[in-house]
């Protein structure tokens, strides 16, 4: 005779909004990882804007013009990397929230299945008591009876 948790079905539905939730921090990190991947490029393409040896003015002035063109990539670069870090900071407390109303769930989960195999382990041993009982009633009344014979 079990009985089911009532709650199985917010159960379900928090476990639910918990994998959502840890989609959403997946896909904020990989944004991030993303971001932080091309700021690492463009600032590897920064350190490697070098002036030729030999260079002309022309050359000069492009090189120039490359490296602060650069420069102004890699603050942009930077502030994404940011801002894709503050999504995944957001995302991780949404997931967070998320798990600890699907743990409490559970834990009340356990606590009921915990408490209905007690009830069942009671049953079960007053029914073999009550076996036992009888087979004591049995043997007695059996032993009563032979000893009356003799």
């Amino acid at each position: 005779m079990s009985r089911a948790f009532r709650l199985a079905g917010l159960l379900r539905l928090r476990a639910l909004a918990e994998e959502q939730a840890a989609a959403q921090r997946a896909v904020s990190v990989r944004g991030r990882d993303a971001a932080a991947a091309r700021a690492a490029a463009t600032e590897a393409a920064l350190g490697s804007a070098a002036f030729p040896p030999g260079a002309d003015a022309r050359a000069v002035q492009a090189v120039v013009a490359s490296r602060l063109a650069l420069s102004a990539m890699l603050v942009d670069r930077r502030a994404q990397v940011l801002v894709a870090q503050d999504e995944v900071d957001v995302a991780d407390a949404a997931w967070a929230e998320a798990r600890s109303r699907t743990r409490t769930l559970e834990k009340l989960q356990e606590k009921h299945d915990a408490a209905v195999r007690a009830e069942e382990q009671r049953a079960e041993q007053v029914v073999l008591d009550e076996v036992a009982g009888r087979r004591a009633v049995a043997t007695v009344g059996a032993d009563a009876s032979g000893e009356g014979d003799r």
